[in-house]
């Protein structure tokens, strides 16, 4: 299941639900592949890992509200008269939102590899989706400005779902790549996140230049595509061994580690053709505040001339 599990299909079921991001028990149920009841289960047995802050349970307007939401993306044509015919009439019980936190600990509670799969791939939808929402604020501004407007001039519904596709056609049309970018101290999750989706980028090689590097770096490296080429330029005293190239190269072919001491800064280059300036060792992202940018490609050639 978890294989199978797409970042758009994930990013679908995140609701926005009293001001926060949450996704509703049903949903989670259906990713880590139990009941609904077994995992509500788990989680009253171990209710002292899911305070407030991780885990609410829905009113019968906010359910109602999220059943129409199903019932409207079964059928476009559905009126709304329909759909409030058949709210209410499915309300077995109560659903319970989880928050990104509680997200993270059910993996702890449901004690299975395919529940720790699942819940890497909801917190990098989690993740993604707060980058979306935070690239793409003035646009939101605009959609919930037009919402306004719809209701204060009671525009037709047909209407108001031509007006709202449009304005999703310019948050695609608009979507910009992130070039440089500030993390604050103790946004650990969020820095690796962003991490590895540079080093998801590479086709062929990965080279890092980082005088401090541990077994922790290497662990993100695994996540490369398979036969991209790692190399690492790190000073001579690094914690890497011998042993923990020859035993990353039998799994995540091939890694080299050359020594050099001739560089403060961290550089990560991507297939030759992308240069990341990174303010901090790769070791301690999110430890404390840190930036990224991305030069001008132009540049890898006096980096690797003076490596």
């Amino acid at each position: 299941m978890a294989n199978e599990l797409q970042p758009i299909q994930i990013q679908s079921k995140i609701l926005v639900i009293r001001g926060q991001q949450v996704m509703i028990d049903r949903d989670l149920a259906e990713m880590y592949g139990v009941e609904t009841r077994r995992l509500n289960e788990q989680v009253k047995r171990n209710s002292e890992r899911f305070p407030e802050r991780f885990m609410f349970q829905l009113t019968k307007e906010e359910t109602e509200i999220w059943l129409q939401r199903i019932e409207f993306s079964r059928s476009q044509n559905a009126t709304l008269k329909q759909s409030e015919d058949k709210r209410g009439q499915n309300i077995k019980y109560l659903p319970y939102a989880f928050t990104e936190q509680g997200c993270a600990m059910l993996s702890a509670v449901l004690k299975s590899e395919t529940a720790v799969q699942v819940s890497i791939r909801i917190m990098d939808a989690f993740v993604q989706m707060r980058h979306f929402l935070s690239n793409n604020a003035e646009i939101f501004a605009e959609l919930k400005s037009i919402k306004q407007h719809l209701i204060d001039t009671d525009i037709h519904q047909k209407e108001a779902d031509r007006r709202i596709d449009e304005l999703f056609a310019l948050m695609d049309k608009y979507h910009i790549e992130d070039k440089q970018g500030i993390f604050f101290q103790g946004q650990i999750f969020d820095a690796y996140a962003k991490f590895e989706s540079f080093i998801a980028q590479a086709k062929r090689e990965i080279v890092l230049i980082d005088g401090y590097v541990d077994l922790s770096v290497l662990e993100r490296l695994a996540k490369k595509k398979e036969n991209v080429a790692v190399k690492i330029y790190t000073d001579p005293k690094t914690k890497i061994t011998a042993q923990d190239i020859q035993k990353f190269n039998a799994q995540y072919p091939a890694l080299s580690v050359l020594p050099t001491t001739k560089m403060h800064d961290r550089f990560l280059i991507i297939d030759n053709i992308t240069l990341y300036h990174i303010g901090a060792s790769l070791k301690d992202l999110g430890k404390k505040c840190f930036a990224f940018e991305v030069l001008d490609s132009s540049l890898i050639p006096a980096i690797f001339a003076n490596v």
